[in-house]
């Protein structure tokens, strides 16, 4: 058996670049009453969709004329390069959400990008880690630790992970069957599911509450041991973050992941300072030049998405954060301090692509737009 493999998110394929955009589901699967998986397929069969486990794209659609921007998870593996997954919560008046479980069939196509994101396994060769893992998920957050497992199981790695995920009810545990089932394949990986209620289940005998610290030490006596992976709604986050500060835990080796954004402090990188002009000279503007004619100016203070849309330009952005990649855009010519969270790996970076979203200009600037 290996004891490791090379980096997943290099493949013997070419790879798929950022300007192709066209994928197909294939296929559909009701996972829960609110919550499913589209199979999606690349147009072009002999690229490669290449990313590590954990991380996201960004779905671009046109609904009621109006074009949409939304983050997900692949929930799939790139063990499995044929397709790839994403798994969707229809959230009560979310547009997204909602087009996609009402519209979104074998056959229709979409337009997407990515991938990005840091909430996934570590550039360079896979190997099982050196410490136990434990990975706390709630809704729809398991889509990353999904993924995660699935590689572990796929590679034949004998990772030690501990797996728990929160929900309502049994009825609203995503993947529960897959979940039981990996449990019995890999020897040291366990999950444990934690209900708030019964729900529609009279006989359901695991665990009833919610997470809380005296459940995590007595599911994972050496928490203080493991790296923690955390993904689910920002309150969800912000309990874990209180349990594990009031057990003593090393938070740098805590990760987590929200398309909320709002990253712990800790993490959140901090811009290099940029120069500006004293009160006493007015600060200069620089030109942004676009590749279809338009021209605008923006301050060194100001990002370059700022700039755009105060002068009424309409630019797709999703987090405006540096994590999503939904505003990339390549340099022609000029140079530009960016501060991003992600969002470009450093091959496209190396390649002249930028976030507008975190870049601020060091001088004029003409972008392939």
């Amino acid at each position: 058996m290996n004891d490791s493999f090379p980096d997943l998110a290099d493949a013997p394929f070419d790879a798929w670049v950022p300007d192709d955009e066209h994928f197909t589901c294939v296929q559909v699967i009701d996972e829960t009453h609110d919550v499913r998986t589209f199979v999606l397929r690349l147009q072009d069969g002999a690229c490669s969709f290449r990313y590590r486990p954990g991380q996201f794209v960004t779905l671009a659609l046109d609904i009621d004329g109006e074009r949409l921007h939304r983050c997900y998870t692949l929930s799939s593996s790139p063990t499995r390069p044929d397709t790839l997954a994403i798994t969707v919560k229809r959230v009560p008046g979310g547009r997204v959400s909602n087009w996609l479980h009402a519209h979104l069939r074998p056959g229709s196509r979409l337009s997407l990008t990515g991938p990005a994101g840091q909430f996934c396994f570590p550039a360079g060769p896979v190997a099982v880690p050196a410490r136990g893992q434990l990975y706390l998920s709630a809704g729809s957050g398991v889509t990353p630790l999904m993924s995660m497992s699935r590689a572990w199981a796929d590679l034949g790695l004998d990772a030690d992970v501990q797996f728990i995920h929160a929900a309502r009810t049994p009825q609203d545990v995503v993947f529960a069957d897959e979940l039981a089932v990996l449990a019995r394949r890999l020897p040291r990986w366990r999950a444990t599911v934690v209900c708030e209620g019964r729900g529609a289940t009279p006989g359901y005998s695991g665990l009833l509450g919610r997470l809380s610290l005296p459940l995590l030490r007595a599911q994972v006596p050496d928490l203080l041991g493991r790296e923690v992976w955390c993904c689910g709604p920002a309150p969800f986050m912000a309990a874990v973050r209180a349990m594990l500060a009031d057990a003593g835990f090393d938070m740098s080796r805590y990760h987590e992941e929200s398309f909320s954004f709002e990253a712990p402090a800790a993490s959140a990188p901090e811009p290099a300072a940029v120069p500006v002009a004293s009160a006493a000279e007015p600060a200069p503007s620089f030109v942004i030049t676009l590749k279809r004619g338009e021209r605008f100016e923006c301050a060194p203070d100001e990002t370059v998405l700022a700039a755009a849309r105060r002068a009424g330009l309409r630019w797709p952005f999703s987090c405006a954060s540096g994590v999503c990649g939904t505003c990339r855009t390549r340099r022609l010519s000029g140079e530009v301090q960016m501060s991003q969270g992600g969002g470009l790996r450093p091959r496209e970076v190396a390649q002249g692509w930028m976030l507008p979203c975190c870049s601020r200009p060091l001088g004029d600037l003409e972008l392939d737009r």
